[in-house]
């Protein structure tokens, strides 16, 4: 596991962005916009922010197409950042330009964050179907990652939602969700858990754990059972971790 340790300081900023769905072509048209084009307007609103972010997460779907050239895209957009970047997978995702992606600077290949009293660990739940999974060996691997570490508070980001929200998207859901529940029973430090595949803004508490769904910076997804999409402009979390172990979060739209 790499980790990323920050300078410690009184306040960390980190932005999150999600289900960017990007194709080769810039001007590419997924779900009735531009999703090349609305990240890359979300990224400069970040890069040209009075207060930058430490660093950004992207919680996958990263790309719609899969084609190289769109991570080629990715790279290019997020060029601007002078901030590191971690990355996790997403269902539309391919490890291998993954791997090409995170050697592209100001990407970087850690799955965990540092930064004072806090540690944000980044949570693999792809699996072989556009669902989401986290089979017993990822489970042993959180759990001896919780071992490990003196951290005070855990922050987790995943993909995929862990719990069903009520919406079409539910049937490509974290399908094995029970164990990783029983497993986050056993280690009080877990504040909360941050995920993107939801296309949808949301906040809500189980088992005393803060989950926040992170809007897409392409699209949003209507809550019904029914497949709908809203076109509400590219967005993304904005995410603030103190060094007395305060957390707070807003959800930001971005003017196209």
């Amino acid at each position: 596991m790499a980790v990323l340790q920050l300078a410690a300081k009184a306040r960390y900023q980190i932005i999150q962005l999600s289900d960017c769905h990007l194709l080769a072509d810039i001007d590419g048209i997924y779900q009735g916009v531009k999703p090349g084009r609305y990240l890359e307007r979300a990224i400069e609103t970040i890069a040209s922010s009075d207060y930058p972010p430490d660093a950004v997460i992207l919680s996958g779907d990263l790309s719609q197409d899969h084609s190289a050239a769109s991570y080629q895209l990715l790279a290019r957009l997020l060029a601007p950042l002078c901030c590191p970047v971690l990355v996790l997978p997403g269902n539309h995702d391919d490890y291998s330009q993954l791997h090409w992606l995170t050697g592209q600077a100001p990407l970087v290949a850690a799955t965990s964050l540092q930064l004072a009293c806090w540690q944000l660990l980044l949570l693999d739940t792809k699996g072989d179907t556009p669902a989401g999974f986290f089979a017993a060996g990822r489970r042993s691997e959180l759990a001896g990652r919780f071992a490990a570490s003196s951290a005070s508070h855990f922050w987790l980001f995943s993909h995929h939602h862990p719990l069903p929200l009520g919406s079409a998207i539910d049937k490509h859901g974290w399908q094995d969700a029970a164990p990783f529940w029983q497993l986050l029973a056993t280690e009080s430090r877990v504040r909360g858990l941050a995920h993107g595949h939801c296309h949808h803004a949301y906040s809500k508490q189980h088992q005393a754990i803060q989950l926040v769904g992170c809007p897409a910076s392409s699209v949003q997804f209507c809550q019904q059972d029914s497949w709908h999409t809203l076109d509400q402009g590219p967005m993304y979390c904005q995410w603030q971790f103190t060094a007395d172990g305060q957390v707070d979060w807003q959800f930001i739209s971005v003017s196209p």
